[in-house]
């Protein structure tokens, strides 16, 4: 039973991904024809401009990435299962593997649900009439794409190198 809630809920985060990326991507088509900031003399719109493109980029890089997470986490899910069907003295051997691979479920959990949050939470037009919120929003989510960036690749590596290892 508890297999099927997390086979349907690593399906429809799967469904949440794509639509999200629809959407996203819709929106960032309608609202940015052009990628590079505009060139102006007001240095608050030139930070506002660069900062704006750097949320992009960090979302370009980490969006791609996390969209091989819903098959790491049903590949962990997997060899967990498979180790816990093992005679008792071979579970006891792989208890160490098995510690890490429930670790690293929970890394790509975060790293999902953290990208996710931050592509539902972003408002590409937020403060589009006052520049200084501008500013600081774009900076706030500057960090937080970077972050979320960081969680997806990390987890994304950690998958790597533990799914390569055996016990």
């Amino acid at each position: 039973m508890k297999k099927k809630n997390i086979t349907k809920k690593i399906f429809m985060n799967k469904i949440l991904y794509t639509l999200s990326a629809v959407l996203f991507i819709s929106i960032l088509a309608c609202n940015n024809e052009d990628k590079e900031p505009k060139k102006t003399s007001d240095p608050q719109q030139a930070l506002a401009d660069t900062l704006e493109k750097e949320v992009l980029d960090g979302h370009d890089v980490a969006m791609p990435k996390s969209m091989k997470i819903p098959d790491l986490q049903k590949e962990v899910t997997r060899i967990i299962d498979s180790i816990g069907k093992l005679p008792a003295k071979t579970q006891q051997a792989a208890a160490p593997y098995k510690k890490k691979l429930d670790s690293l479920l929970i890394d790509l959990s975060y790293a999902d649900e953290a990208m996710n949050r931050w592509m539902e939470d972003f408002n590409f037009d937020s403060a589009k009439n006052n520049i200084e919120q501008r500013v600081k929003y774009l900076a706030d989510e500057k960090l937080k794409v970077e972050n979320v960036k960081k969680a997806v690749l990390g987890s994304l590596a950690k998958a790597d190198s533990l799914l390569k290892k055996r016990f």
